[in-house]
């Protein structure tokens, strides 16, 4: 399969690529074939030993390699300039395969203070368990990251970070990382590669949770990690065939059909988020607004657009769970990147302290995050103004 379509130039498909598309599948079909097959058969013994023997590569079983992912796997890497990557069935596949495969017992982990939520508890509750101890640092702060870095065995970011949005300066961390001799990762979910593409900026691997923008319908559960040949080879052999978290056939066609459109609904996702940050930003029951628009920080010279995720932080004077409860068109829920829009408030996760990052590094449980979907912006406008009426005290 050979399908050219995500290469996005100014995110757009010029007419030889969709020719190009066209006629790339079987029987000139628009879209890809899905191989719902768990084995792949053997013409005799001796093509079946070669294949064991690693004298020939022929598709065995399809928790190892499938064409329906092997496809979504190639079009990733294209879109984040990569040599290759590997699909997962959840983000935290992604993220514990990518992890597990570059740190052993007694290693050290180099992150951000407020790194994604379910990483944070893998960081603390399993690899505390090899003796893995993790630092976490301010990121955006690259004296901070470059203090820490020294004797490491991996950095991982999150750029921006989870909750409130911080940006890091990809370019320079994954410079010092590289002069460390300690293996890069970012999380890139928030942005995609429509809005950043860091591995052009250094670094080793880039991860995404394509349950959220890539797929774009919160009908799929995934993840992807791409980067060096090396890399990838890496994580094949140390991690992925044992951890059983593949992804599935069906998964991995509808998230090559959520990349054909990933440019057109970033936009629509940008455009009002950004009208939905601006108008909160002037509204006297809040405080501050998270939103990487508003910052000045050089990480802001990687993004070329902005998804529709940012927080906000209510004034004393907003009871916030009740203010979440009047809302009547976002929804209570996590996750995000779908065309609903969503409401988590930081006061939940708060409320479990033994393995919450949010918490240790001071987020303020007045702190409440948005997804802007695909609904009106002015209907959405309403619904948070009638909700903050209501929730005051």
């Amino acid at each position: 399969m050979n399908t050219p379509f995500p290469h996005f130039d100014g995110h757009e498909m010029s007419a030889a690529a969709a020719i190009a598309a066209v006629e790339a599948y079987p029987a000139n079909a628009a879209t890809p074939p899905i191989f719902q097959t768990s084995l792949f058969t053997f013409d005799n013994f001796a093509d079946m030993a070669d294949v064991y023997a690693g004298r020939s590569h022929r598709l065995i079983y399809s928790r190892g390699d499938n064409p329906t992912v092997m496809e979504f796997e190639r079009l990733m890497a294209a879109l984040d300039g990569a040599e290759a990557a590997r699909a997962f069935s959840s983000g935290m596949g992604a993220i514990a395969a990518t992890v597990l495969a570059f740190v052993s017992a007694g290693d050290r982990i180099v992150t951000i203070r407020h790194v994604y939520s379910d990483a944070y508890r893998m960081f603390e509750l399993l690899l505390s368990e090899f003796n893995v101890t993790v630092d976490y640092v301010d990121g955006a702060d690259v004296d901070a990251v470059a203090a820490a870095l020294p004797g490491a065995r991996l950095l991982y970011l999150e750029s921006p970070s989870s909750m409130v949005f911080e940006l890091q300066d990809i370019a320079a961390l994954a410079q010092l990382a590289r002069e460390n001799g300690v293996v890069s990762v970012l999380d890139n979910s928030w942005a995609t590669p429509v809005f950043q593409k860091p591995i052009i900026h250094g670094v080793d691997l880039v991860i995404h949770a394509a349950s959220k923008y890539l797929g774009g319908h919160s009908d799929t559960v995934a993840g992807i990690v791409s980067g060096s040949m090396e890399h990838i080879a890496r994580i094949n052999r140390r991690t992925f065939p044992y951890l059983g978290a593949k992804l599935s056939p069906f998964e991995a066609w509808l998230l090559i059909r959520g990349l054909r459109t990933l440019p057109l609904r970033l936009s629509h996702h940008m455009k009002s988020g950004v009208s939905i940050a601006e108008r909160l930003k002037n509204h006297p029951d809040v405080r501050r607004v998270f939103h990487p628009i508003y910052s000045n920080h050089r990480g802001k010279g990687t993004l070329h657009g902005y998804s529709g995720l940012f927080s906000f932080e209510v004034d004393d004077a907003i009871n916030v769970p009740a203010f979440v409860d009047a809302l009547r068109v976002f929804r209570l829920g996590v996750s995000w990147g779908g065309p609903e829009s969503l409401v988590v408030p930081a006061l939940a996760p708060l409320q479990l302290p033994e393995a919450n990052s949010f918490a240790r590094f001071g987020v303020s449980a007045r702190l409440i995050r948005l997804h802007i979907g695909f609904e009106d912006v002015d209907g959405l406008w309403r619904d948070l103004e009638q909700a903050l009426a209501q929730g005051r005290l």
